[in-house]
């Protein structure tokens, strides 16, 4: 054997040692390293999915707002007067007899002021005009009066307590008119009878009889 061609036998077992000493990596072997490796890539997206309907309830909850939240007449900084839809020149007033109606002149307590209690209740405070009585006075209240028999039930005034449920009622944008609104106290709703006047009464599944502008009056007054 020529001292080159030993030498170029040595130089290939040299070359092959190392080969050995990487544990024996062979190209299927990279191809596999490249697949483990990869996983984490491909399952990137994945990651990111958790984070879509987390988003969704945030962009929602503005699509939602109460439909009386925007209403400065239902601020509880002003007073308004009501009127009927179909009432015609009629007001709604708590006369002197304590119990709300409809009247054609400025007797009682005709100006209002629905103050929030949550989203949509308001405690209804009364006040006077400058017709209706010496002064604003103190405020008297909407409360559902029962008669406790086959009568229906009626609003009447009552002293003022956030805490009487009694005092809570919904006031909400009639879907038919947009400047009008139900009035309605645990689903009983404020309408007009021809025999009764201004009573509340549950309708089960019919729709509302009436409903009932709120027009400004001005400043709310200051209460005591």
């Amino acid at each position: 054997m020529s001292m080159r061609s030993w030498l170029a036998g040595v130089g290939l077992v040299a070359m092959a040692l190392p080969v050995a000493a990487c544990g024996g990596t062979t190209p299927d072997d990279l191809a596999a390293t490249s697949e483990v490796t990869g996983t984490p890539t491909t399952g990137t997206p994945t990651t990111g999915t958790p984070t879509s309907p987390t988003s969704t309830p945030t962009e929602s909850v503005p699509a939602s707002p109460t439909p009386t939240a925007a209403s400065p007449e239902l601020s509880g900084t002003r007073q308004v007067t009501i009127v009927r839809v179909d009432g015609f020149e009629s007001g709604l007033s708590l006369t002197e007899d304590g119990r709300l109606a409809e009247v054609d002149d400025d007797s009682g307590r005709q100006l209002f002021v629905p103050t929030p209690l949550d989203a949509q209740t308001f405690q209804i405070r009364a006040y006077r005009g400058a017709g209706g009585g010496p002064g604003t006075g103190e405020a008297v209240c909407w409360q559902v009066h029962n008669p406790g028999d086959t009568s229906p039930l009626t609003v009447q005034g009552a002293d003022c307590d956030e805490r009487e449920p009694r005092q809570r009622f919904t006031i909400a944008s009639a879907t038919d008119d947009t400047d009008a609104y139900l009035i309605s106290s645990n689903s009983a709703y404020l309408r007009h009878s021809r025999q009764s006047g201004l009573i509340l009464e549950e309708l089960g599944d019919a729709s509302p009889t009436n409903s009932f502008r709120l027009n400004d009056n001005g400043p709310a007054p200051e209460r005591e």
